[in-house]
């Protein structure tokens, strides 16, 4: 009875150990052991103060929260770096009397990526989310942070999907 205990448990742990690199998230991070990102300064012919700030600390945040890599300020094995090139409001949808009923807030932002130990990753892409809102409703405050809050969400899972997964 030891001996099968015993061989359950090594068997158990050699199991455990094997799936060492596996992610929930599903990132591969491969030899990375740092990153960093650049700070990503606001271009948009509209800028809102402290978009470029927030944005690119909610892209270190995530990549913080899902791999194990550390953030480093230079010499990172994973460089984010780029720019934020649109902020807009535009009407989507009308009322009976020509107003708008709906508005939809759109960020675009440029990304280069820098994989230093495997460069054959790197990429450069534009990435775009959208917050809709009733046009009577004024996005300051409350309801701007809430509409960021969403494109940042979406635009930095967008990000490291495309630098750090395989979907």
């Amino acid at each position: 009875m030891k001996k099968l205990i015993l061989i359950f448990c090594s068997i158990l742990l050699l199991t455990l150990q094997s799936c060492g690199i596996y992610s929930f998230t599903g990132a591969d991070t491969g030899d990375a052991e740092t990153f960093q990102v650049n700070f990503f300064q606001n271009n948009a012919d509209l800028v809102e103060p402290g978009i470029d700030r927030a944005f690119t600390i909610s892209l270190q945040d995530l990549i913080q929260n899902q791999t194990s890599l550390s953030l480093t300020n230079n010499n990172g094995d994973l460089i984010f770096e780029g720019e934020i090139t649109q902020y807009y409001i535009s009407p989507m949808s009308a009322t009976a009397e020509n107003t708008a009923a709906q508005n939809r807030l759109t960020i675009t932002v440029n990304v280069r990526y820098y994989n230093t130990l495997e460069p054959e990753k790197d990429f450069e892409n534009r990435f775009s989310f959208y917050y809709d809102y009733p046009a009577e409703t004024q996005l300051v405050g409350a309801a701007l942070e809430t509409a960021l809050d969403e494109i940042y969400t979406r635009l930095t899972q967008d990000i490291f999907n495309a630098a750090l997964t395989d979907w």
